[in-house]
């Protein structure tokens, strides 16, 4: 191997490249270097008497598969890389299954199953099983097969396992078992794999042909896997098939950065795997090339506080750069506007392009306000790996539903929501409620109203059905007039049976939703408050709301290609890297998540989680909190993450609202996050005035009311510090202008604006 292949690697990179005589487990701290050792280590293999079909590489995802593949190419050239046996784990397990699947009962032409099919076909025997459908739902039923799959529990071991059986009766779908192995059976009849099959079947392969497991475990003379911490029960044990004790092996990974246990992912594979192989050579890569010292410092404080870890100490020769900056908001408003005010300085004073900044967030009803405050400052963003929040199904669903009480002849939202949640309305009926209302030349509504006389051929338990939806929007219409916006959002999302559809398995996904849901109903308890604090409006129409979520629907960005703010959720971060990175919502209860205070396995991923995101950062890392969110209806103080004070003073720079926040912040806990799906009530709105805000150019001015003169400060429960400009106006009727330093100038009526005199 000529000697400039290692030029451009420092000791320990060069040591993990050349040890190749044993197990050896290589700690790649954040930054390090990981993908260039693995490549470089793999095309000295090949330059020094490994065949490449010899070579067993296994990563996470085809993205990472193919960089590393198009590296070690440059390196020896194509002719020897295209041979190697490199690939995800289930693109692999795959080809061997091809070439052995008659010992497993599948011909060399089976199909793989993709999500969509494996749920079409769950649902078929859900159906023939004469369940209800709405209870043992596909994807709840075939979350529940995968994560057996994926502990390699075949339909006899299911069965029999009582705690199983025990933990379906409690979520209702009992005979998932007995749906489990029917599965099986008709995948096999279709001659048929899913994902999760190629790694279940690959197991059994080598588990009951021994023959067959020695011969791979003598073609494969050197393994690799990437990402180790986030390897499943499933992979980990074809791996211990394939590699016996003292066998050629290296696994790369950072235990600090293992986040995928929702998923599988055992963190225990990487920590133990000295324990399994006994002579394992241990190399840590600790020089991080990405990031400032100061960051790099900060995070290796944060790292520090898990008991259960590799430890290593993670340094940098890159200059010290600025120091973490910690920011506290007394809103979520105020946090997303803060954020993009210096995103906006960043971009037009530090030449920090937008594409080279990311905001962070632990949850994905968290972008709903960065992408308002984006908006209203003309920065353009992207949503990476998800939607934008208004175009998240569970939302336009919801605001389907308002655009129909607000007005019936919307066609669109009509045919959005006829059958949403299922009610028995099919593809049928909507089909002929359309042909009345094209023939007759009235609306959708109008048909599906007057069914009996436009559509006679209707049977009376169709009839019944199209009956009970129209009674439903009608209720709903008449609450319109009676509730305040809010409680009739909160009682659509109830009453239609969108609550209990989201609420019908504990999976991420529909975790996810109700967060979701729940941050629209907040957003639209904040646009109320605001639209009666400014105009004294005692109940503001549902169509001044839709008339504002149709503009910010409308404004959703598509890619044009030019550069954009990433907003991301930090599980979605990990592999990134940023110029500059803002790690949001950094409070109790949200990050770290609440169920993780009495879980300490789950509290320790929750901080790997925020050494992931602050690790992302490049030069600038900024930490921002607030100290109050709606949650259902109703402003809730935050106390600032316990995380932060992981981090040595030396490497923060706290704005004044910081310190100020973390003195006075209340230090009581709750466990839980509120939720509209639990039990706690949803709170009536307060009787207010019909009084509206003077425009008479003639109202009389005042230098002050009260504790409050032209000139002095003020603090907004959600709005923040801000200036007085202007007072005018009498009696209940006094209005007060204040530019707020970081959601602008807003004009509040006094005796509804909630504001506290500073000076």
């Amino acid at each position: 191997m000529p000697h400039d292949f290692f030029d451009d690697l420092n000791e320990k990179q060069r040591e993990a490249v050349l040890y190749c005589d044993g197990p050896s487990l290589i700690i790649a701290g954040a930054g390090s270097g990981k993908t260039r050792v693995l490549t470089y280590k793999i095309a000295y293999l090949l330059q020094n008497g490994y065949e490449p079909w010899s070579i067993l590489a296994l990563t996470f995802t085809n993205k990472a598969a193919r960089e590393m593949n198009e590296r070690i190419a440059r390196l020896v050239g194509w002719e020897r890389a295209k041979y190697l046996w490199s690939g995800t784990f289930h693109s692999v397990f795959g080809r061997i299954l091809r070439a052995e699947c008659g010992l497993i009962g599948f011909s060399r032409d089976y199909t793989i199953y993709d999500t969509a099919d494996a749920r079409s076909l769950v649902k078929t025997i859900v159906k023939e099983m004469g369940l209800d459908d709405k209870v043992y739902k596909p994807a709840t039923v075939l979350n529940k097969i995968s994560e057996a799959k994926n502990r390699l529990i075949l339909p006899e071991e299911y069965s029999a396992d009582a705690s199983i059986y025990k933990r379906d009766l409690h979520d209702n779908v009992g005979e998932t078992r007995k749906v489990y192995e029917l599965y099986m059976k008709r995948c096999k009849m279709a001659n048929a794999m899913d994902f999760d099959d190629l790694l279940l079947y690959t197991y059994l392969l080598f588990r009951d042909n021994e023959d067959v497991r020695k011969k791979y475990a003598g073609r494969f003379r050197y393994i690799l896997v990437d990402e180790y911490q986030d390897t499943n029960f499933a992979q980990h044990r074809i791996i211990t098939q394939l590699a016996s004790p003292d066998a050629r092996i290296c696994v790369v990974g950072d235990d600090a950065q293992s986040i995928y246990g929702f998923r599988g992912a055992n963190i225990d594979n990487i920590l133990r795997f000295n324990m399994q192989y006994p002579t394992t050579k241990t190399i840590k890569l600790e020089c991080n090339y990405r990031s400032t010292q100061n960051i790099v410092n900060a995070a290796n404080d944060i790292i520090a506080h898990n008991k259960n870890q590799i430890h290593k100490t993670v340094y940098t020769d890159n200059p010290t750069g600025e120091r973490l900056h910690v920011f506290a908001a007394y809103s979520d408003k105020e946090e997303s506007m803060k954020a993009a005010a210096e995103i906006n300085r960043l971009h037009r004073y530090k030449d920090i392009g937008y594409d080279e900044i990311a905001l962070l967030y632990r949850t994905n009803a968290q972008s709903r306000s960065f992408e308002e405050a984006l908006r209203s400052c003309s920065i353009p963003y992207r949503i990476y790996g998800g939607l934008s929040f208004y175009q998240r199904k569970e939302i336009k669903d919801i605001i389907a539903y308002l655009r129909l009480v607000n007005n019936p002849n919307d066609e669109e939202a009509f045919k959005r929501i006829i059958n949403y949640p299922a009610r028995g309305i099919g593809k049928t009926t909507q089909e002929k409620i359309q042909l009345a209302a094209f023939e007759h030349g009235i609306s959708l509504w109008a048909a599906m109203a007057g069914a009996s006389e436009f559509m006679p051929g209707l049977n009376r338990g169709t009839l019944g059905k199209l009956q009970t939806f129209q009674a439903l929007i009608e209720g709903f219409r008449k609450a319109s007039d009676e509730n305040s916006l809010f409680d009739l959002s909160v009682r659509i999302v109830k009453e239609s049976g969108i609550a209990a559809d989201v609420q019908n398995e504990p999976s991420p996904e529909n975790m996810s939703k109700q967060e979701n849901i729940e941050e629209l109903l907040n957003a639209i308890k904040t646009f109320e408050t605001e639209q009666q604090e400014e105009f004294g409006t005692e109940k503001v129409p549902l169509s001044q709301y839709l008339s504002q979520v149709s503009l910010l629907t409308d404004a959703d960005q598509r890619d044009d290609g030019t550069p954009k703010v990433t907003l991301m959720t930090v599980h979605a971060a990990k592999g990134l890297e940023f110029d500059a990175v803002f790690v949001t919502g950094l409070e109790d209860n949200l990050f770290p998540a609440g169920s993780a205070r009495y879980n300490p396995r789950e509290m320790e991923e929750e901080r790997r989680l925020f050494y992931v995101a602050v690790t992302r950062a490049k030069k600038l890392c900024y930490l921002s909190y607030a100290k109050s969110r709606y949650r259902y209806g109703q402003p809730e103080f935050c106390n600032p993450s316990p995380f932060l004070d992981e981090i040595d003073e030396r490497y923060l720079d706290k704005d004044a609202a910081t310190a100020t926040a973390r003195a006075a912040a209340p230090r009581s806990f709750q466990a839980e996050r509120p939720s509209f799906f639990g039990n706690a009530p949803s709170p009536s709105l307060r009787k207010i005035s019909t009084a509206r805000p003077p425009h008479s150019t003639d109202e009389p001015r005042l230098e002050s009311v009260g504790p409050f003169s032209v000139g002095g400060h003020v603090e907004h429960e959600r709005f923040g510090r801000g200036t007085v400009l202007g007072i005018e106006g009498s009696g209940d009727s006094i209005k007060i202008k204040v530019e707020f330093q970081n959601v602008g100038t807003k004009n509040l009526l006094m005796k509804f604006a909630k504001l506290k005199a500073l000076d």
